[in-house]
């Protein structure tokens, strides 16, 4: 799963969260390779042609299209959450892709973990409650990882000083 936890003696507990990024940087030189050399199958039958110079571009293009959009799906995917739990304070700080950070931070007490199972912008999507503010957390994750991160975080939250 796309999220660890970690406990320190002091009753602090810290979950960090981040999307799922499957592909690695030898498996995007590998698909930019292997769509090149399938792409350019049907060229070798007009090698000398000057139909080759006239189909060229439009596989360069296609190449081109591939790489762009692998790489901005990789920066759209640079999300990290970091949720700091204590007796007293629980503080969520978020970076989003284009670097911006959101804070939000309430009294540990009064927290409330919520899986809303429908309504949410995703299915079982997970909220945060306190400080007259819900914050989501974990919508990344896919709909049974939240579900998990849910029972958690709810565990997390009754052992370090919820009621």
């Amino acid at each position: 799963m796309p999220h660890t936890w970690t406990e320190t003696s002091d009753h602090t507990a810290e979950l960090r969260a981040w999307p799922h990024n499957s592909l690695s940087p030898e498996g995007f030189a590998a698909m930019i390779l292997g769509f090149f050399l399938f792409a350019s199958m049907p060229f070798y039958g007009l090698l000398g042609t000057k139909l080759l110079w006239a189909l060229l571009p439009f596989m360069l293009a296609a190449v081109a299209a591939l790489y762009y959009a692998l790489r901005k799906n990789e920066k759209d995917r640079r999300i990290l959450e970091v949720l700091t739990i204590t007796p007293e304070v629980t503080h969520l700080t978020r970076t989003n892709p284009k670097g911006d950070v959101q804070d939000w931070e309430s009294n540990t007490y009064w927290v409330k973990p919520a899986l809303h199972p429908s309504g949410g912008p995703v299915p079982n999507y997970v909220t945060l409650k306190g400080s007259g503010r819900e914050v989501e957390i974990g919508a990344f994750l896919s709909e049974d990882e939240r579900k998990v991160l849910f029972a958690e975080l709810a565990d997390r939250l009754r052992r370090l000083g919820h009621p």
